[in-house]
């Protein structure tokens, strides 16, 4: 398979949301083991669909007149559960050109096998990112173990994407389900960013209960971006609102969650934001275009 050529209409777009989830494969496997994906919907009082395929997420956004980043997660050697093949995700998106960027996910424990598959991926399948879920892969974002993966993410120019901050996943369930909180403090992604000046970086979500840790090593590194998905922007807290408002309303991102948490409900609550009218097209799709290479910079 050669790479993939982008076929979104950034003019045509309402929005881009950069946080989507791929959560079962063609074959119904889910990414995620039962417990934990029936905690996850739970904690979010999930609407709808919990495990829509990816055709039926490609439709859904295009219906919305929106563009999506849906990626899987590579947890293995923690949880014991086989993700969704990137491949599998990366073909959907092309087959979805319109509406689908494909991202990966790579366990960091895969070691060296890791690094040639992120090049695979990038290569002869167009990935433009990949998603690290500290708390779920249990690991350090700074661990050096994983700095040969950012290494080769970084020299082919692709994104990466932290989970940061409490996670939904394993809440409710007895011990957390073994996840652990610690790992997801935005602060050990500034020694990435520090060590990789040139990688494109995102941190996902409001990061309680370290919001201002994300808050400053977004404003100090260049090349950190934030991502709003997993809240409901109506519990956005007041420093975050005021950061995307000002200093970081150029690196300020819309995410959802998807289907976690929809991008009606998230877009729904973001109205009653008090964001600058001249911000608020930035945060919805003008940041993420640039930083995805739809537009030009």
């Amino acid at each position: 398979m050669t790479g993939i050529d982008v076929g979104i209409s950034v003019e045509n777009l309402v929005a881009i949301d950069v946080h989507t989830h791929a959560e079962v494969s063609s074959k119904g496997h889910a990414s995620l083991s039962d417990d934990l994906s029936e905690a996850s919907g739970a904690y979010f009082k999930t609407e709808g669909n919990r495990k829509p395929t990816l055709e039926e997420t490609a439709a859904y956004y295009r219906e919305r007149r929106m563009a999506a980043v849906i990626f899987t997660v590579d947890a293995e050697s923690a949880t014991g559960t086989e993700p969704v093949p990137n491949e599998e995700v990366a073909e959907a998106a092309a087959a979805n050109a319109d509406v689908l960027i494909p991202f990966a996910s790579i366990d960091p424990f895969r070691g060296r096998a890791g690094v040639k598959q992120a090049r695979r991926l990038v290569e002869e399948y167009g990935v433009k990112g990949f998603k690290f879920h500290p708390s779920v892969q249990g690991f350090f974002p700074n661990d050096r173990f994983a700095y040969e993966l950012y290494a080769i993410i970084e020299e082919l120019g692709a994104i990466a994407l932290f989970h940061t901050g409490q996670t939904g996943i394993g809440a409710g369930v007895p011990g957390g389900g073994g996840i652990r909180l610690k790992y997801s403090n935005p602060l050990y992604i500034d020694d990435v960013a520090a060590d990789f000046p040139h990688l494109q970086i995102i941190l996902a979500h409001p990061s309680f209960p370290w919001q201002d840790e994300a808050l400053a090593v977004a404003t100090h590194k260049p090349g950190v971006h934030i991502d709003l998905s997993g809240w409901s922007p109506k519990y956005f807290p007041p420093q975050l609102v005021q950061y995307a408002n000002t200093l970081l309303k150029d690196k300020v991102l819309f995410g959802s969650d998807f289907p976690l948490l929809t991008p009606d409900r998230w877009l729904a609550d973001f109205e009653k934001l008090p964001i600058k009218d001249e911000v608020r097209p930035k945060i919805l799709k003008a940041n993420a275009a640039r930083l995805l290479g739809l537009t030009k910079p």
